[in-house]
């Protein structure tokens, strides 16, 4: 029962969560009026949480393995206390600045489930799994929406001081529902660091998610005060819009985890970056509310599809190093929305406008989408490297001049040749001698004429040692018709021929 309960409690811990991680954002036109806050600092100011809910996240992953998420989540939700109630007294802009900072927290459970819940679930349930419990970050949708309508009624201070009942609510829910005897992984962190940094996967999916990702947390904390103060809206009609957007791309995220469980996940990726690419551009030419909203909303269904994949690809590539690799992926994520709105904010204080900004978003999107297709191809390739090496057949790659190119692991197994020794040479040096002139000349007369050839054949192995192949020659062609090279598979069947001239016949009495 208890381990039936850890996605919904789990899913829940991260609404709380990162409802807490944007309050600020959420009530940044409700602060202004109490404290100043220069125009250049504001992005700092919506900004700084991401920073610790950002790097946290890969300790986070890491002791959710280590601990398990019933401790993680509830030791989280304890700490968050302090920073919220700190944040409702605030009077100052460096108060702002030291709250927001350890409000991050909350943005950083959100490695801890990430990494628990596959724990429950077999792979081909790994993406929507997790696509289900990343839609948690609804909890920045209903702070963008709930939050402003509560202080308008009773203040900007104690609505931040309700989010602290919430806290100590899902504290303990955490530890009376949360799963004491989840499996544990007490692999040093360092060594589980070292067993992925290499893997230039790991960077390209941090890459990916740090556009993904990124973009959701940086329209979050963006959003309401561009639209207040580029289109002149009211408050709260700005905080319904942002969280509209936020809505739509917590709503796709879980649907792009389960396409990915039954599509291949990286040509989702690309649709995902080629729709960002577009979206990017419009909004560069900083349209109409119109325009930009549907622009927004595209890089939204862009953001809540590609967040999904994303974490079906994760624990796929790195199974038993999950926390830490998930870790490193959402931290890059959080980073995604860190960056943005300061970089806009520098553009539009030295520009006046953001279409560089988003031009830059454009062309980095454009960036990833080659990357995927890279991506996919590299996969495509290593998925027959795999197939080659693995096969028990020996295997052999000719050019067209009859100079072998390549082997494969079987061959040596079988004849005693190393890689080194047969390439560059020809096949001939493996004759043995038993075969006629004709039937070499009749075996690629038929080659030319059908493609292939079958049969068997007396060849020498590196020792001298007789043997007979069953052999398959295959001529490989071009677009065009050309040949451009042969591969021939071959098997033992010595055993069997010795077999078949061993057996005495029956003799009557």
């Amino acid at each position: 029962m208890i381990k039936k309960l850890q996605l919904p409690l789990q899913t829940m811990n991260l609404v709380v969560g990162f409802m807490v991680w944007v309050i600020i954002s959420s009530l940044i036109p409700f602060i202004r009026e109490d404290i100043a806050i220069a125009p250049e600092r504001l992005a700092i100011v919506t900004a700084v949480p991401v920073v610790l809910g950002s790097i946290l996240r890969i300790p986070l992953g890491y002791y959710a393995n280590v601990f398990g998420a019933r401790i993680i989540f509830l030791v989280s939700f304890v700490l968050l206390l302090f920073p919220v109630f700190y944040l409702s007294e605030a009077s100052s802009f460096s108060d702002l600045i030291i709250s927001g900072l350890f409000l991050g927290i909350g943005g950083a459970v959100f490695s801890v489930g990430v990494t628990s819940l596959p724990k429950y679930y077999p792979k081909e349930k790994h993406g929507f799994v997790n696509g289900i419990y990343g839609a948690g970050n609804i909890g920045t949708a209903i702070s963008t929406f709930a939050a402003p309508l509560i202080a308008t009624q009773i203040g900007w201070s104690a609505t931040v001081k309700v989010y602290l009942i919430l806290l100590l609510l899902f504290a303990a829910l955490n530890f009376f529902l949360g799963d004491r005897h989840e499996p544990k992984v007490k692999t040093p962190i360092i060594e589980q660091i070292k067993s992925v940094y290499k893997n230039e996967k790991l960077w390209f999916f941090s890459l990916f998610y740090f556009i993904t990702f990124g973009s959701f947390v940086a329209f979050t904390i963006y959003l309401p005060n561009f639209l207040v103060s580029n289109f002149e809206l009211e408050k709260v009609d700005a905080g319904m819009r942002t969280a509209g957007f936020i809505a739509l791309a917590t709503f796709l995220r879980p649907i792009g985890g389960w396409l990915a469980d039954k599509l291949q996940p990286l040509l989702l990726l690309m649709g995902t970056f080629f729709i960002y690419t577009i979206a990017a551009i419009v909004l560069a030419f900083s349209p109409t509310i119109g325009l930009y909203t549907i622009g927004s909303l595209a890089i939204a269904v862009s953001a809540g599809i590609g967040n999904g994949v994303i974490f079906k690809l994760v624990p796929f590539y790195f199974n038993k190093q999950a926390g830490i690799a998930n870790g490193i992926v959402s931290m890059m994520g959080g980073l995604g929305g860190f960056f943005p709105p300061i970089m806009l904010s520098v553009i539009f204080s030295i520009t006046g406008q953001y279409s560089i900004g988003f031009m830059l978003l454009s062309q980095v999107a454009l960036a990833s989408l080659v990357l995927v297709v890279w991506m996919y191809y590299q996969d495509r390739l290593l998925l027959a490297v795999e197939v080659f090496n693995s096969t028990g057949q020996g295997i052999l790659v000719t050019d067209t001049s009859g100079n072998i190119r390549t082997v494969n692991p079987a061959f040596t197994k079988l004849t005693g040749y190393e890689e080194r020794d047969v390439i560059g040479q020809n096949p001939s040096i493996m004759k043995s001698g038993r075969q006629s002139k004709n039937f070499y000349r009749d075996m690629w007369q038929e080659i030319e004429r059908n493609g292939v050839w079958q049969g068997e054949i007396w060849n020498l192995r590196k020792n001298g040692e007789e043997y007979l192949q069953w052999l398959n020659i295959s001529a490989v062609k071009d677009d065009t018709g050309e040949v451009v090279r042969y591969v021939g598979t071959f098997t033992d069947i010595t055993s069997e021929y010795e077999k078949k001239i061993t057996v005495p016949e029956l003799l009557p009495n």
